[in-house]
């Protein structure tokens, strides 16, 4: 019966060891000519780390011919990093001759770039396309131009640097600003590369994390003829505004003509008040006033009658 119990003991104890020892990964790091202990796993257990995601990097840089610390691995990892993405940009980096150190990876991948895409575009350039720009040359005539940059990433400045977005819309006021300084439209079409070597000149790489390469037009397509335009725009306000003065002037005009009428019929009201004012004067007499009315309405009759015949010709004309 002790025996069983002994046994039993025994089992659970080795059952417990394996499970807190990880001795096969041990032994496949051993095996790999890495250089950990026994307990270092242990401790990353009690550290809450994946053995496997700090032991499988180091194996993988080991066979890769480069010196890593597991102590430098764990800390990337509580760090909240991917060590695997930055041993395989350590390994990428060693294979293209390039000087990257394992700080400098750690905090590219930290700063939540993806330092591994970063090594490979470095040796081989990424082309980004331009969506279609719209710009006006002096005559007035508008291009739309497509173009293709060509970068590489710039490890030193990875950190902190612009990123596409801003690169791209340098590139758009390179070409606006170029095409806008060009006499005429045609002049672009003829030589497209004078766009690509004046905006290469101009440092548009500068603060971000790519390089320039090279800048190639790849189409230019003619659009509105922005000149006409603005100037029918011009044309149809200075109308607008030509209308509105003159309609004004008429406003005016009417106005004064409605002030004089005023004043006529102001001066017809004096009339009867200075016939009346005649008449106890004695200045005129009863029949003086009777030969003025008769002479007004003789002249009265003569008029409508003048009008009436005037109005007939007309009809008869027409």
């Amino acid at each position: 019966m002790d025996t069983v119990i002994i046994a039993a003991i025994v089992i659970v104890l080795v059952l417990v060891f394996f499970a807190i020892v990880p001795v096969g990964m041990w032994i496949s790091a051993v095996a790999s000519g890495v250089k950990i202990g026994i307990f270092s796993l242990v401790g990353m257990k009690i550290r809450r780390v994946r053995p496997a995601k700090i032991v499988g990097p180091m194996i993988k840089a080991t066979k890769a011919g480069l010196s890593v610390k597991s102590n430098q691995l764990e800390a990337h990892y509580l760090a909240g990093g991917n060590v695997d993405d930055v041993v395989n940009a350590l390994i990428a980096a060693e294979r293209a001759g390039m000087n990257l150190t394992l700080e400098q990876a750690s905090a590219i991948d930290l700063a939540g770039r993806n330092v591994f895409e970063a090594v490979k575009m470095s040796v081989t350039p990424k082309v980004i396309e331009t969506p279609q720009i719209s710009a006006v040359a002096k005559d007035g005539i508008e291009l739309l131009v497509k173009a293709r940059v060509t970068v590489r990433t710039n490890i030193n400045q990875l950190i902190g640097g612009a990123g596409e977005a801003t690169v791209l819309a340098r590139v758009g006021e390179g070409i606006v600003t170029t095409v806008g300084s060009a006499l005429t439209h045609s002049a672009v079409l003829e030589n497209p590369d004078d766009i690509s070597k004046v905006v290469l000149e101009k440092g548009l790489d500068s603060g971000t994390a790519y390089e320039i390469i090279s800048i190639d037009i790849a189409d230019i397509d003619i659009g509105r003829n922005i000149g006409a335009n603005l100037q029918s725009l011009q044309a149809e306000a200075n109308t607008k505004i030509a209308q509105a003065k003159a309609e004004e002037r008429r406003a005016m005009a009417v106005a004064l003509e409605q002030e004089m009428r005023a004043e006529v019929v102001k001066a017809e009201a004096e009339v009867p008040k200075a016939m009346a004012e005649a008449l106890r004067s004695g200045n005129i007499g009863v029949l003086d006033y009777y030969k003025l009315q008769n002479v007004q309405a003789d002249t009265k009759m003569k008029n409508d009658i003048g009008n009436g015949v005037t109005d007939y010709v007309e009809t008869k004309k027409n």
